[in-house]
Protein backbone atom coordinates (compact mmCIF):
# COMPACT_ATOMS: atom_id res chain seq x y z
CA UNK A 1 0.00 0.00 0.00
CA UNK A 2 1.14 3.18 -0.98
CA UNK A 3 0.60 7.23 -0.29
CA UNK A 4 -0.30 7.27 -3.25
CA UNK A 5 -3.56 5.09 -2.98
CA UNK A 6 -4.07 7.27 0.53
CA UNK A 7 -4.16 10.61 -1.98
CA UNK A 8 -6.25 9.28 -4.89
CA UNK A 9 -9.04 7.97 -1.68
CA UNK A 10 -8.96 11.45 -0.49
CA UNK A 11 -9.23 12.87 -3.79
CA UNK A 12 -12.42 10.52 -4.28
CA UNK A 13 -14.02 11.37 -0.57
CA UNK A 14 -12.51 14.60 0.64
CA UNK A 15 -12.73 15.52 3.89
CA UNK A 16 -15.80 17.39 4.08
CA UNK A 17 -19.30 17.52 6.19
CA UNK A 18 -20.56 18.76 9.35
CA UNK A 19 -20.27 17.04 12.68
CA UNK A 20 -23.72 15.41 14.03
CA UNK A 21 -23.67 14.51 17.05
CA UNK A 22 -26.46 13.84 19.59
CA UNK A 23 -26.53 15.28 23.37
CA UNK A 24 -23.82 13.78 25.67
CA UNK A 25 -21.78 12.08 22.72
CA UNK A 26 -18.04 13.01 22.53
CA UNK A 27 -15.55 12.22 19.71
CA UNK A 28 -12.05 11.55 20.50
CA UNK A 29 -9.24 11.35 17.56
CA UNK A 30 -5.94 8.61 18.94
CA UNK A 31 -3.23 8.01 17.04
CA UNK A 32 -2.42 4.14 16.80
CA UNK A 33 0.58 4.94 19.13
CA UNK A 34 -2.01 5.23 21.82
CA UNK A 35 -3.80 1.40 20.96
CA UNK A 36 -2.02 -0.51 23.85
CA UNK A 37 -0.72 -3.44 22.29
CA UNK A 38 -1.56 -2.37 18.79
CA UNK A 39 2.16 -3.60 17.29
CA UNK A 40 1.69 -7.02 18.68
CA UNK A 41 -1.92 -7.95 17.50
CA UNK A 42 -1.99 -10.18 14.11
CA UNK A 43 -3.62 -6.95 11.91
CA UNK A 44 -3.69 -9.79 8.57
CA UNK A 45 -6.28 -12.12 11.10
CA UNK A 46 -8.23 -8.95 11.87
CA UNK A 47 -8.20 -8.03 8.04
CA UNK A 48 -9.63 -11.31 6.59
CA UNK A 49 -12.57 -10.48 8.93
CA UNK A 50 -13.09 -7.24 7.69
CA UNK A 51 -12.92 -8.64 4.17
CA UNK A 52 -15.80 -11.30 5.21
CA UNK A 53 -18.50 -7.89 5.85
CA UNK A 54 -17.13 -5.05 4.17
CA UNK A 55 -18.57 -5.19 0.41
CA UNK A 56 -21.76 -5.33 2.32
CA UNK A 57 -21.74 -1.84 3.92
CA UNK A 58 -23.87 0.62 1.91
CA UNK A 59 -21.61 3.58 1.80
CA UNK A 60 -19.22 4.84 -0.80
CA UNK A 61 -16.54 5.39 1.75
CA UNK A 62 -16.42 1.76 2.87
CA UNK A 63 -16.81 0.04 0.07
CA UNK A 64 -13.87 2.06 -1.76
CA UNK A 65 -11.57 0.85 1.17
CA UNK A 66 -12.92 -2.79 1.23
CA UNK A 67 -11.74 -2.60 -2.58
CA UNK A 68 -8.32 -1.11 -1.38
CA UNK A 69 -7.99 -3.72 1.15
CA UNK A 70 -8.29 -6.66 -1.51
CA UNK A 71 -5.49 -5.52 -2.90
CA UNK A 72 -3.22 -5.04 -0.04
CA UNK A 73 0.13 -7.32 1.45
CA UNK A 74 0.45 -5.17 4.63
CA UNK A 75 -2.63 -5.77 6.45
CA UNK A 76 -0.80 -3.40 9.31
CA UNK A 77 -0.68 -0.71 6.99
CA UNK A 78 -3.55 -0.31 5.39
CA UNK A 79 -5.32 0.14 8.45
CA UNK A 80 -2.74 2.84 9.62
CA UNK A 81 -3.14 4.30 6.02
CA UNK A 82 -6.42 4.56 5.68
CA UNK A 83 -8.32 4.96 8.94
CA UNK A 84 -8.05 7.05 12.55
CA UNK A 85 -8.91 5.56 15.44
CA UNK A 86 -11.85 7.25 17.14
CA UNK A 87 -13.16 6.98 20.84
CA UNK A 88 -16.64 7.47 20.79
CA UNK A 89 -18.16 8.03 24.49
CA UNK A 90 -21.90 8.85 25.61
CA UNK A 91 -21.55 9.30 29.43
CA UNK A 92 -21.80 5.53 29.77
CA UNK A 93 -19.35 3.58 31.64
CA UNK A 94 -17.71 1.03 28.98
CA UNK A 95 -18.73 -2.69 29.61
CA UNK A 96 -17.40 -5.88 27.72
CA UNK A 97 -19.54 -9.03 27.87
CA UNK A 98 -19.00 -11.85 25.39
CA UNK A 99 -21.60 -14.29 23.80
CA UNK A 100 -21.60 -17.57 21.87
CA UNK A 101 -23.09 -20.43 19.63
CA UNK A 102 -24.71 -22.88 22.13
CA UNK A 103 -25.78 -26.36 21.10
CA UNK A 104 -29.02 -27.84 22.08
CA UNK A 105 -30.30 -31.25 21.94
CA UNK A 106 -33.40 -31.16 20.30
CA UNK A 107 -35.82 -33.60 17.65
CA UNK A 108 -37.36 -32.49 14.22
CA UNK A 109 -40.51 -33.94 15.96
CA UNK A 110 -41.80 -33.43 19.22
CA UNK A 111 -42.36 -36.25 21.98
CA UNK A 112 -40.60 -37.32 24.78
CA UNK A 113 -38.38 -35.02 25.83
CA UNK A 114 -38.32 -32.45 23.12
CA UNK A 115 -41.38 -30.73 24.26
CA UNK A 116 -40.28 -27.13 23.67
CA UNK A 117 -40.88 -25.85 20.58
CA UNK A 118 -38.37 -23.02 18.38
CA UNK A 119 -40.72 -20.63 16.66
CA UNK A 120 -40.31 -18.89 13.15
CA UNK A 121 -41.96 -15.76 13.46
CA UNK A 122 -45.51 -15.38 12.54
CA UNK A 123 -46.86 -12.79 10.09
CA UNK A 124 -48.86 -10.80 12.17
CA UNK A 125 -45.62 -10.19 14.40
CA UNK A 126 -44.01 -8.31 12.04
CA UNK A 127 -47.12 -5.91 10.89
CA UNK A 128 -47.76 -5.23 14.96
CA UNK A 129 -45.85 -4.06 16.95
CA UNK A 130 -45.05 -4.76 20.21
CA UNK A 131 -46.66 -8.07 19.69
CA UNK A 132 -47.64 -10.48 22.25
CA UNK A 133 -45.33 -10.74 25.26
CA UNK A 134 -43.52 -14.33 26.35
CA UNK A 135 -45.71 -15.08 28.33
CA UNK A 136 -48.47 -14.54 25.96
CA UNK A 137 -47.02 -16.35 23.53
CA UNK A 138 -46.05 -19.44 25.73
CA UNK A 139 -49.31 -19.76 27.72
CA UNK A 140 -51.53 -18.19 25.21
CA UNK A 141 -51.73 -20.73 22.56
CA UNK A 142 -51.09 -17.92 20.02
CA UNK A 143 -48.51 -20.43 18.02
CA UNK A 144 -50.42 -23.74 17.99
CA UNK A 145 -51.25 -25.52 15.26
CA UNK A 146 -49.85 -23.16 12.75
CA UNK A 147 -46.59 -25.50 11.95
CA UNK A 148 -44.21 -22.77 12.96
CA UNK A 149 -41.88 -25.08 14.64
CA UNK A 150 -38.50 -25.80 13.28
CA UNK A 151 -37.37 -28.13 15.81
CA UNK A 152 -38.26 -29.05 19.58
CA UNK A 153 -36.16 -29.27 22.15
CA UNK A 154 -35.62 -30.85 25.88
CA UNK A 155 -34.41 -28.06 27.58
CA UNK A 156 -36.74 -24.48 28.51
CA UNK A 157 -33.97 -22.92 30.04
CA UNK A 158 -31.67 -23.22 27.36
CA UNK A 159 -33.96 -22.75 25.16
CA UNK A 160 -34.39 -18.90 26.72
CA UNK A 161 -30.61 -18.72 26.35
CA UNK A 162 -30.49 -20.03 22.85
CA UNK A 163 -32.46 -16.48 22.34
CA UNK A 164 -30.50 -14.15 24.02
CA UNK A 165 -27.81 -15.16 22.01
CA UNK A 166 -29.92 -14.99 18.76
CA UNK A 167 -28.44 -18.29 16.86
CA UNK A 168 -27.47 -21.99 17.98
CA UNK A 169 -27.10 -25.79 16.43
CA UNK A 170 -29.75 -28.30 17.34
CA UNK A 171 -28.31 -31.92 17.74
CA UNK A 172 -31.05 -34.80 16.60
CA UNK A 173 -30.89 -37.92 18.22
CA UNK A 174 -29.70 -39.64 15.23
CA UNK A 175 -26.60 -37.30 14.77
CA UNK A 176 -27.81 -34.50 12.60
CA UNK A 177 -27.30 -31.03 13.64
CA UNK A 178 -29.45 -27.78 11.64
CA UNK A 179 -28.50 -24.32 12.84
CA UNK A 180 -30.75 -21.47 13.89
CA UNK A 181 -30.38 -17.64 13.59
CA UNK A 182 -32.28 -14.96 14.39
CA UNK A 183 -35.78 -14.55 12.46
CA UNK A 184 -37.52 -11.13 14.52
CA UNK A 185 -38.37 -10.42 17.63
CA UNK A 186 -41.64 -9.58 18.94
CA UNK A 187 -41.22 -6.18 19.38
CA UNK A 188 -41.12 -5.67 23.52
CA UNK A 189 -37.50 -4.44 24.89
CA UNK A 190 -35.26 -7.07 26.68
CA UNK A 191 -35.19 -6.69 30.09
CA UNK A 192 -32.62 -8.58 32.04
CA UNK A 193 -33.38 -11.14 34.58
CA UNK A 194 -30.22 -11.00 35.84
CA UNK A 195 -30.94 -7.57 36.99
CA UNK A 196 -33.97 -8.38 38.39
CA UNK A 197 -32.80 -10.93 40.48
CA UNK A 198 -30.15 -8.36 41.80
CA UNK A 199 -33.73 -6.30 42.27
CA UNK A 200 -35.49 -9.19 44.20
CA UNK A 201 -32.02 -9.10 46.33
CA UNK A 202 -31.30 -12.98 45.11
CA UNK A 203 -27.84 -12.36 44.49
CA UNK A 204 -25.53 -9.58 44.35
CA UNK A 205 -24.30 -8.17 41.00
CA UNK A 206 -20.91 -9.77 40.71
CA UNK A 207 -22.73 -12.90 41.61
CA UNK A 208 -24.73 -13.46 38.49
CA UNK A 209 -23.78 -14.93 35.33
CA UNK A 210 -25.33 -16.90 32.82
CA UNK A 211 -24.74 -20.34 34.70
CA UNK A 212 -25.95 -19.02 38.04
CA UNK A 213 -28.94 -17.89 36.34
CA UNK A 214 -29.63 -21.52 34.99
CA UNK A 215 -29.21 -23.34 38.17
CA UNK A 216 -31.48 -20.90 39.95
CA UNK A 217 -34.34 -21.23 37.61
CA UNK A 218 -34.24 -24.68 37.17
CA UNK A 219 -33.57 -25.30 41.42
CA UNK A 220 -37.11 -23.12 41.84
CA UNK A 221 -39.19 -24.94 39.31
CA UNK A 222 -42.64 -22.31 38.83
CA UNK A 223 -40.57 -19.66 40.34
CA UNK A 224 -38.11 -19.95 38.08
CA UNK A 225 -40.36 -20.23 34.89
CA UNK A 226 -41.96 -16.95 36.41
CA UNK A 227 -38.64 -15.28 36.57
CA UNK A 228 -38.07 -15.81 32.38
CA UNK A 229 -41.52 -14.21 31.86
CA UNK A 230 -40.23 -10.89 33.40
CA UNK A 231 -38.45 -10.80 29.95
CA UNK A 232 -41.62 -9.82 27.51
CA UNK A 233 -38.94 -10.08 24.40
CA UNK A 234 -39.19 -13.19 22.86
CA UNK A 235 -37.07 -14.22 19.62
CA UNK A 236 -38.11 -16.12 16.48
CA UNK A 237 -35.65 -17.63 14.18
CA UNK A 238 -34.88 -19.36 10.75
CA UNK A 239 -33.07 -22.62 9.86
CA UNK A 240 -29.76 -21.42 8.49
CA UNK A 241 -28.50 -25.16 7.58
CA UNK A 242 -26.38 -23.88 4.77
CA UNK A 243 -23.74 -22.07 6.81
CA UNK A 244 -21.06 -24.38 6.79
CA UNK A 245 -19.96 -26.18 9.91
CA UNK A 246 -16.88 -24.94 10.08
CA UNK A 247 -17.88 -21.24 10.29
CA UNK A 248 -19.70 -18.77 12.60
CA UNK A 249 -23.11 -18.02 13.02
CA UNK A 250 -24.89 -15.61 10.71
CA UNK A 251 -24.31 -12.19 12.35
CA UNK A 252 -26.70 -8.65 11.75
CA UNK A 253 -24.70 -8.78 8.67
CA UNK A 254 -25.61 -11.88 6.99
CA UNK A 255 -22.38 -13.23 7.15
CA UNK A 256 -20.61 -16.02 9.21
CA UNK A 257 -19.06 -14.36 12.28
CA UNK A 258 -15.47 -15.13 13.59
CA UNK A 259 -15.00 -16.47 17.32
CA UNK A 260 -12.39 -13.79 19.13
CA UNK A 261 -12.36 -11.41 16.10
CA UNK A 262 -16.04 -10.43 15.86
CA UNK A 263 -18.14 -8.18 18.50
CA UNK A 264 -21.59 -7.04 18.50
CA UNK A 265 -21.88 -3.05 19.17
CA UNK A 266 -24.62 -0.38 19.04
CA UNK A 267 -25.27 0.67 15.31
CA UNK A 268 -26.14 4.09 16.67
CA UNK A 269 -22.54 4.66 17.65
CA UNK A 270 -20.57 1.85 15.24
CA UNK A 271 -20.92 1.02 12.04
CA UNK A 272 -21.41 -2.45 10.97
CA UNK A 273 -18.79 -3.43 9.31
CA UNK A 274 -16.13 -1.24 11.38
CA UNK A 275 -12.84 -2.25 13.10
CA UNK A 276 -13.03 -1.99 16.25
CA UNK A 277 -9.88 -1.77 18.65
CA UNK A 278 -10.56 -3.18 21.84
CA UNK A 279 -9.22 -2.68 25.10
CA UNK A 280 -10.67 -4.95 27.73
CA UNK A 281 -9.19 -5.59 30.59
CA UNK A 282 -10.46 -8.33 33.98
CA UNK A 283 -9.01 -11.30 34.14
CA UNK A 284 -7.74 -12.25 30.94
CA UNK A 285 -7.50 -8.91 29.21
CA UNK A 286 -7.90 -8.27 25.49
CA UNK A 287 -5.85 -6.28 22.81
CA UNK A 288 -7.05 -6.79 19.66
CA UNK A 289 -8.37 -5.50 16.79
CA UNK A 290 -11.74 -7.24 16.35
CA UNK A 291 -14.88 -5.88 13.35
CA UNK A 292 -18.24 -4.44 14.15
CA UNK A 293 -20.66 -7.43 12.79
CA UNK A 294 -23.60 -7.95 14.79
CA UNK A 295 -25.83 -6.24 17.34
CA UNK A 296 -27.84 -7.53 20.04
CA UNK A 297 -31.01 -5.82 22.01
CA UNK A 298 -29.13 -5.72 25.04
CA UNK A 299 -26.11 -3.88 23.45
CA UNK A 300 -26.48 -0.32 23.57
CA UNK A 301 -23.88 2.17 23.77
CA UNK A 302 -20.63 3.65 22.51
CA UNK A 303 -18.69 1.82 25.12
CA UNK A 304 -20.73 -1.50 25.03
CA UNK A 305 -19.65 -4.54 23.04
CA UNK A 306 -20.36 -8.15 23.22
CA UNK A 307 -17.50 -10.44 22.09
CA UNK A 308 -18.07 -13.51 20.21
CA UNK A 309 -16.19 -16.28 22.24
CA UNK A 310 -17.17 -19.38 19.55
CA UNK A 311 -18.97 -22.71 19.69
CA UNK A 312 -20.26 -24.89 22.67
CA UNK A 313 -20.02 -25.64 26.32
CA UNK A 314 -17.05 -24.41 27.06
CA UNK A 315 -17.33 -21.13 24.85
CA UNK A 316 -20.52 -20.44 26.62
CA UNK A 317 -18.67 -20.97 30.42
CA UNK A 318 -16.42 -18.47 28.57
CA UNK A 319 -18.66 -16.32 27.29
CA UNK A 320 -20.93 -16.26 30.87
CA UNK A 321 -17.75 -14.90 32.94
CA UNK A 322 -16.83 -12.26 30.70
CA UNK A 323 -17.97 -8.34 32.10
CA UNK A 324 -15.29 -6.48 32.16
CA UNK A 325 -14.54 -2.22 31.54
CA UNK A 326 -11.82 -1.40 28.86
CA UNK A 327 -12.18 0.94 26.08
CA UNK A 328 -13.12 0.61 22.43
CA UNK A 329 -11.93 2.30 19.84
CA UNK A 330 -13.46 2.26 16.55
CA UNK A 331 -11.47 2.85 13.39
CA UNK A 332 -13.13 5.42 10.92
CA UNK A 333 -12.42 6.28 7.45
CA UNK A 334 -9.63 9.44 7.89
CA UNK A 335 -12.35 11.94 6.34
CA UNK A 336 -15.53 11.17 8.61
CA UNK A 337 -13.63 10.87 11.32
CA UNK A 338 -12.46 14.12 11.46
CA UNK A 339 -15.81 15.22 10.26
CA UNK A 340 -17.06 14.04 13.19
CA UNK A 341 -15.04 16.85 15.20
CA UNK A 342 -17.27 19.49 15.86
CA UNK A 343 -15.61 21.94 14.67
CA UNK A 344 -15.03 20.27 11.49
CA UNK A 345 -15.20 22.39 8.25
CA UNK A 346 -18.31 22.61 5.84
Amino acid sequence: MTRTLLALFLAIFPMTGTAQTEPETAYEILSFDDLTGWNADDHAAALSVFLNTCDAMDDPDWRALCGFARDTRDARQFFELFFRPVRITDGQDPLFTGYFEPELDGSPVPGGRYRHPIYRMPDEARNTRPWLTRREILTGGAMQGRGLEIAWVDDPVELFFLQVQGSGRIRYPDGRVIRVGYGGANGHEYRSVGQEMVRRGIYEPHQVSAQVIKNWVRRNGAQGEELLFHNDSYVFFREVSEVPPDKGPLGAMNRSITAMRSIAVDPAFVPLGAPVWIEKEGNAPIRRLMVAQDTGSAIKGAQRADIFIGTGDQAGRRAGQLKDPGRLVVLMPIQRAYALLPDAVQ
